[in-house]
């Protein structure tokens, strides 16, 4: 039984929504952990350092030693809580592709996983990123292709074409 959902996408792409539909589609209480929440409980001197993270003009985003340190730890967290019986909706970026999924392969260990890719292209992307207002300019367009380098998926979702809440009901067939 799928004890994991991580959700991957490039910002902007409709993550955090279906993982809310998802919390409400679901029989069972699912708990929701996104990387923006991660990021946004570093200290702050983390967020413009190259040890934490940094976010350029035109979008591009770097990670450092003490970020990948941090990163690591809150992954074996979120593990942990999901081998003391909760389910968990994982909200990523995975910004090294591949790399990315064998860090979570690691710190998930024996838990039944469904790997979900969510795709947006880049223009749509790159419109919902113009109505955020924290969010990097170019962010969107320059990670709606580039997250899903080298990733291996269960199920793959276009939300430029679909709503959070059809993508959750295709999730949650999935699961059953």
């Amino acid at each position: 039984m799928t004890q994991v959902i991580i959700l991957n996408g490039g910002s902007s792409s409709g993550k955090t929504s279906i993982a809310r539909s998802l919390q409400a589609l679901l029989p069972d209480p699912w708990l929701s952990f996104s990387i923006d929440d991660f990021v946004e409980a570093l200290p702050e001197r983390m967020l413009s350092s190259d040890a934490g993270i940094q976010f350029a003009p035109g979008g591009a985003v770097s990670v450092g030693a003490d970020f990948r340190t941090l990163e690591a730890a809150w992954m074996a967290g979120i593990a942990a809580t999901a081998r003391a019986g909760a389910h968990v909706v994982i909200d990523d970026v995975f910004l090294g592709g591949a790399a990315s999924q064998q860090r979570w392969e690691q710190a998930l260990g024996e838990l039944d996983i469904l790997w979900v890719g969510v795709r947006c292209n880049p223009e749509a992307a790159a419109q919902r990123e113009g109505r955020r207002a924290n969010r990097t300019a170019g962010m969107a367009a320059q990670q709606a292709e580039t997250v899903h380098e080298g990733v291996r998926y269960d199920l793959e979702l276009d939300t430029a074409n679909t709503g959070s809440a059809d993508c959750a009901r295709t999730i949650a067939e999935r699961l059953s």
